[in-house]
């Protein structure tokens, strides 16, 4: 399980494994990706085979002190890697376990934030509140910083380019970490370069760039993270002797790649002299042969997630020519002197691809110069992170679901168990047991909170915290909704809440406890997001009161991937409330449906093609046409009363199944059937499977013929033409 490189010593795998996965990223007559995403999400804590091998075959200690060194991060170090706020990075992060799975020639690029994304404490009076914890990379399992090619005492430093307003090199330096994404089997890996810019070289604006993620603290901020990211591409690439064939953007944020690409092949084609002698036909013609070379997710219909600058604010960084090639493109927003990174990278592609069928039609209709080569590609979640242990052993006893670790496409055999008594009675078992871990998780915490009056300022976030005795807990096995994402407008946290008598009558009238358990971050600079945490906080009283005591209304502060797992695996109906169609396309649920738990949703993003006619969950809500008046923002325009009142119409029926006797396996029948259609399909398996084709990859006959495997399970974008494609 030990390795070495002339750029360390790694543990995990066989120094034979490594070899050849380095090999094929680095071979210049072979075939790879890069895959670039400001934010990667793989906390081990949640997923880390080397360590699950450690404690099965008992391995405790080493005489040999480096591996020691590596067994103890594994067994007892931090659980945490906080470069990541949300979805966009959990995707990525599941997204390069799936390609390990596959065994998929790809390396990844992001940045290390010395302080990752922001820690959040809740006050029940004042709401949210942000604070920065650094954390220690060093003593992280998995995590090496990299050192000179051969020269063990030396860190590898690659140098980034930055200029000032007079075109004026500004020399800036980052150290290389490397990650390695392992799969289950240990026999392929995907390896992950952070780039940590705080280092002593570097401009002190430059470090303080690296300190937390989506710094939105100035625009100029803002273009700094993302030259940073797109910059350090390819010196990283060069310093390791990566030799990628396509460069896959997972967003924007690194597009200033493609504008580096160019550059270098006009210096090639016109020398040193380039800048001066380049024509604009000169830059598009570069631009096109970049273009070969990337593809590109696009992951929201929302404004605040394209990223639009100001040239002034551009050129304070960047080189004038930089200026130019993003004028000679076009990205400006018509009528204005500013760039839009977005419109470069729908520009600069040879494969744009949204995240869900209603997003591929949203952002036709947003970009429709480029609507013949936007596809879709709806998103997945990687199945062995997500799914709990209890589940992972109820799928092990039945046969249907033979080698399901390894093909999550076996999940369409459940369907063989949607009225099997034997087998309901096992899920029951297994659900009760995951509900019971999450309400103790919770109790622990309003306990914890409770205690902590008295040594801190803070107010607890949840009323139960003020209470005594069996007032202030959780019930397990009581009927627990789970909500749990990033606080935005749109996604409208609070819209169940819009009326709480009409939500409360079918709990009174049945007379049975209801736990909803919140969670989620709200952006730091988002004063909106931060109201609505606040506006779920005031609810929870008289929710309580209203009730006696029978709705009880809990939020968890500090939202990451272990919460996550334990809230999609311990609810019993996962909901989901975003304004349609401004939901590209959310991922939370899919964790809850291969948990076998069913889905409450308005018929947005993945829901649109997860529903199945009430067999998976239940639907609420405006579901009409898609226009431009519908891409609205504003509150007014948000339509809570319209989809609550729809909520309100749909709850009784979810209290019903749950609670009557008589209507039980009905419940059950549909938790089966949401694994049994929706497991098989929204995966990130089949999403590797989906994206190879766009990557343009050579691959050995048996993987692809795997990755034909998971694509004849499900098409997301039944139009798309693989025989058609650029460069097939």
């Amino acid at each position: 399980m030990t390795c070495r490189s002339r750029f360390g010593d790694f543990f995990g795998v066989s120094q034979e494994i490594f070899d050849c996965v380095w090999k094929k990223l680095c071979n210049h007559e072979d075939t790879s990706t890069l895959y670039v995403s400001m934010e990667i999400g793989a906390d081990p804590d949640v997923f880390n085979p080397v360590r699950d091998l450690l404690v099965d075959k008992g391995i405790k200690h080493n005489d040999n002190p480096r591996i020691a060194a590596d067994i103890d991060k594994h067994l007892n170090g931090p659980g945490k890697i906080p470069n990541y706020g949300g979805g966009l990075g959990v995707l990525a992060g599941d997204t390069l376990k799936s390609l390990a799975d596959c065994r998929i020639p790809v390396s990844a690029i992001s940045l290390l934030y010395r302080k990752g994304y922001f820690s959040q404490v809740v006050d029940s009076e004042l709401g949210q509140i942000n604070w920065s914890q650094p954390w220690e990379p060093e003593k992280t399992p998995g995590l090496y910083l990299l050192h000179a090619p051969n020269k063990p005492d030396e860190i590898l430093t690659i140098e980034v380019p930055f200029y000032d307003e007079h075109d004026q090199e500004i020399s800036t330096f980052a150290r290389v970490w490397m990650k390695l994404e392992i799969n289950s089997r240990l026999d392929f890996f995907v390896p992950q370069f952070l780039l940590d810019f705080d280092i002593e070289p570097s401009p002190q604006w430059i470090r303080e760039g690296a300190q937390n993620l989506y710094d939105s603290s100035s625009q100029k901020m803002k273009i700094i993270q993302r030259r940073m990211l797109g910059g350090g591409i390819i010196p990283t690439c060069r310093a390791l002797g990566l030799t990628p064939t396509t460069v896959h953007l997972n967003e924007q944020h690194g597009v200033a790649v493609a504008l580096l690409q160019i550059v270098d092949i006009l210096k090639e084609n016109l020398g040193d002299n380039y800048a001066r002698k380049a024509t604009d036909a000169d830059i598009i013609a570069a631009a096109n042969r970049v273009a070969k070379r990337i593809v590109y997710t696009i992951h929201t219909p929302v404004k605040a997630g394209h990223d639009i600058f100001e040239s002034q604010d551009y050129r304070a960084v960047g080189h004038s020519f930089c200026q130019r090639i993003l004028k000679t493109m076009g990205t400006q927003e018509s009528g204005s002197d500013a760039f839009n990174m977005t419109r470069l990278a729908m520009k600069v592609n040879r494969s744009t691809n949204s995240v869900s069928r209603l997003h591929r039609d949203v952002t036709r209709k947003q970009f429709p110069a480029y609507a013949d080569k936007i596809t879709a590609i709806t998103n997945g979640v990687h199945h062995l992170t997500w799914i709990s242990k209890n589940r992972g052993e109820l799928f092990d006893s039945f046969q249907e679901f033979n080698g399901w670790r390894r093909d999550p496409g076996v999940f369409a055999g459940a369907i063989k168990l949607a009225d099997n008594k034997k087998f309901h009675t096992y899920l029951e078992e297994a659900w009760g047991k995951d509900n019971l871990r999450l309400i103790d998780s919770v109790n622990k915490m309003l306990r914890t909170h409770r205690n902590q009056m008295e040594n801190t300022w803070i107010i607890p976030p949840n009323y139960l915290s003020l209470l005594d005795g069996d007032n202030s807990l959780l019930v397990p096995n009581a009927l627990t909704i789970g909500f749990a994402r990033r606080f935005s407008t749109y996604k409208r946290a609070d819209l169940i809440f819009e009326d709480l008598d009409l939500l409360l009558a079918p709990i009174i009238r049945y007379s049975r406890p209801v736990n909803f358990i919140f969670a989620g971050k709200a952006h730091p600079q988002d004063e909106a997001g931060k109201k609505l945490i606040k506006a779920v906080l005031d609810c929870q009283e008289e929710l309580y009161i209203k009730s006696r005591g029978l709705a009880r209304l809990v939020f968890i502060p500090g939202y990451d991937m272990s919460v996550a797992k334990l809230m999609v695996a311990g609810a019993h109906v996962w909901l989901n409330s975003p304004k349609r169609p401004l939901e590209a396309s959310g991922t939370s649920g899919m964790k809850a449906a291969l948990n076998g738990v069913p889905n409450l949703s308005i018929i947005d993003g993945w829901w649109a093609e997860g529903y199945h006619d009430g067999q998976t969950g239940w639907k609420f809500g405006y579901e009409g046409p898609v226009d431009a008046e519908k891409l609205s923002e504003e509150r007014k325009a948000l339509l809570y009363k319209q989809d609550s009142q729809s909520f309100y119409q749909v709850f009784p029926e979810v209290m019903a199944i749950f609670h009557d006797p008589e209507k039980r396996s009905a419940f059950l029948r549909m938790a089966v059937m949401n694994l049994a259609l929706n497991g098989p399909k929204f995966n990130t398996s089949r999403v590797v499977a989906e994206y190879v084709p766009r990557y343009c990859l050579n691959l050995p006959q048996s993987t692809a013929n795997k990755l034909e495997k998971l694509r004849q399970i499900y098409r997301s974008d039944p139009d798309f033409n693989l025989e058609s494609y650029p460069n097939k």
